[in-house]
């Protein structure tokens, strides 16, 4: 009998939903707009995060071979690099304008992968309980700069660490999702910084995951190259209509 509930791929559409709505209303209308339509449209988009870092721990437990699959989000970060700094007028070498929003989500994915794998004991020259702790900080640093920075990491560690405990899980996703919510507060925007938590209303959806892939095989690739094709029409939309001006953090 076919299982209720939400499939990976379903999941994943409503991810790229409102990652498409998110950007596409950044490069529109920039800056930190605080009109309720603007704050929906982005309490929307913090749908995506959860579900990206959800999948990418469920990723890591089947994929045959996690080398490959972290090769692989390594690559497309690197084409996102170009792609996400292009669409939001952020310099392409990182840190001319600060050390926040350097680069693309992705980077961040593939080094909450590497983390992941380096807590499992997968990385032979990294076994001791200390080198581990060393191994998931050093991914953390890495991240840093990245959107979502380092609790993209830790988030994706903790979900993939307590699969089967779903309220641990969500749990320690909004935990590091809150540390990153303080330093928006902190030192970007505190409206913006508050609207980060509106990631709890990705976990309604989460719950109702039926561990199935779906129908459709060749939408994860799609993701792949959606991500940076969107991008790119972002980054031509804001050279029409405002220039080549930042229209985001970190620009």
């Amino acid at each position: 009998m076919e299982q209720k509930g939400f499939s990976a791929n379903q999941l994943k559409v409503v991810a790229i939903a409102a990652m498409t709505l998110d950007h596409f209303t950044y490069v529109l209308f920039p800056g930190y707009p605080t009109e309720w339509y603007f704050l929906l449209i982005h309490l929307l988009g913090r749908l995506t995060a959860p579900i990206m870092w959800f999948f990418v721990a469920e990723g890591y437990h089947y994929t045959r071979d996690w080398k490959k699959y972290l090769g692989r989000l390594l690559g497309f970060a690197l084409l996102s690099h170009f792609a996400y700094n292009f669409a939001f007028g952020i310099p392409f070498l990182p840190f001319q304008t600060t050390f926040f929003n350097q680069t693309s989500v992705l980077w961040a994915l593939a080094l909450g992968l590497l983390a992941l794998a380096i807590s499992d004991g997968k990385l032979t020259w990294l076994q001791k309980p200390w080198q581990r702790v060393l191994g998931v900080m050093g991914c953390c640093v890495l991240a840093f700069p990245a959107n979502w920075s380092s609790p993209a990491v830790m988030a994706i560690l903790h979900i993939g660490s307590n699969r089967g405990n779903f309220k641990k899980q969500m749990a320690g996703m909004l935990l590091w999702a809150g540390v990153y919510a303080l330093v928006y507060f902190l030192f970007i925007d505190r409206v913006y910084g508050i609207l980060q938590m509106g990631v709890a209303l990705t976990i309604p959806l989460l719950a109702r995951y039926n561990g199935e892939r779906g129908t459709c095989k060749w939408l994860p690739r799609f993701f792949y190259v959606y991500y940076p094709a969107h991008l790119f029409l972002c980054g031509l939309l804001r050279l029409a209509l405002w220039g080549n001006v930042g229209v985001l953090v970190g620009a």
